[in-house]
């Protein structure tokens, strides 16, 4: 019996609509129409919320030159300036103590010995539950320790524990097999740990360091609570000495795009990181040469019977 084919896969032809997997269904083209509309309301909504947003800030006279000249100063300029840079040390020094202290606290939890397991696990647990602002107040006033000490303690301490459950996840989710043929390569635990469990898994939780990451540096804005002079206290003491009606407005409209583009930044740095990961020659697969025609004997190709 002959299984009859199709004239598109008798000539090697692939199928015009995609096909179904095993975890989802491909929307037919009902369905896609359907999609089509939503994307098309929700267009509408945001442009429409965005146009009556622009609306606003002209009837309150947002754009006017009166409210925008105090930023040619040179003093203002230098004030943000400066709390720019407060805030980008801050975040620097809270990201690498932060980075440290989520791979010591990772390195306990996974530990072998129990009591070392236990205490990890229980300041991990203390500081993720903790808020940040509590922390940097009891750090500050109860501690009596000094704004920028007090603001990148308690960022390193709450982003530390977030990122040691962040690598502790990420060396558990690499195969079982990956440090069993390790062991038995007689590899010792820090061994199979630095060279084969971590360089594995920090490709798979650099997505997740990077949001961390984000957030350090959106929570530098806390220091101003504290009067560290960061970039949203300078902003904070500007708005405070202008003359007229509604002055966050404008200093918000210049701060927001400042931090906004510094975690896109951040990002693009993550996905840049990822992309040279990619290309990097140790960690591509090793191309196979095409199998070729060989000898069977050691001593060359077979011998040939006699010719009669």
């Amino acid at each position: 019996m002959t299984a009859t084919t199709t004239p598109a896969a008798s000539a090697g032809a692939t199928p015009s609509t995609p096909e179904s997997t095993a975890l989802y269904d491909v929307p037919g083209p009902r369905t896609r129409q359907r999609h089509r509309i939503y994307g098309v309301i929700c267009t509408v909504l945001i442009l429409a919320l965005i146009g009556w947003i622009i609306y606003l800030l002209f009837d309150t006279d947002q754009f006017t030159y009166t409210k925008w000249m105090p930023f040619e100063y040179k003093g203002i300029q230098e004030l943000l300036l400066r709390g720019l840079g407060n805030t980008l040390k801050a975040f620097g020094i809270a990201a690498v103590l932060s980075l440290a202290l989520g791979g010591i606290l990772a390195t306990g939890r996974l530990s072998d010995h129990r009591f070392v397991r236990w205490l990890s696990t229980l300041v991990v647990e203390f500081f993720r539950a903790m808020p940040v602002l509590v922390m940097i107040f009891f750090i500050f006033v109860a501690l009596k320790v000094q704004p920028l000490p007090a603001l990148v303690a308690g960022l390193t301490l709450y982003n530390g524990s977030v990122l040691a459950e962040v690598f502790r996840s990420g060396v558990n989710a690499v195969e079982r097999g990956q440090h069993e043929a390790a062991f038995a390569l007689g590899m010792r635990k820090t061994q199979v740990m630095t060279f084969v469990l971590v360089p594995q898994a920090v490709r798979a939780m650099l997505p997740a360091i990077i949001s961390q990451l984000v957030v350090a540096l959106k929570d530098t804005s806390l220091g101003y609570l504290i009067t560290y002079e960061e970039f949203l206290h300078a902003g904070k003491l500007i708005a405070s000495n202008l003359d007229y009606d509604l002055p966050f407005i404008p200093v918000v409209m210049v701060i927001s795009p400042i931090y906004i583009g510094m975690c896109m930044l951040l990002s693009w740095f993550a996905h840049w990181v990822a992309r040279r990961e990619r290309r990097n020659p140790k960690t591509e697969a090793a191309g196979v040469a095409a199998a070729e025609p060989g000898t069977l004997l050691p001593g060359g190709a077979p011998p040939t019977p006699p010719r009669l």
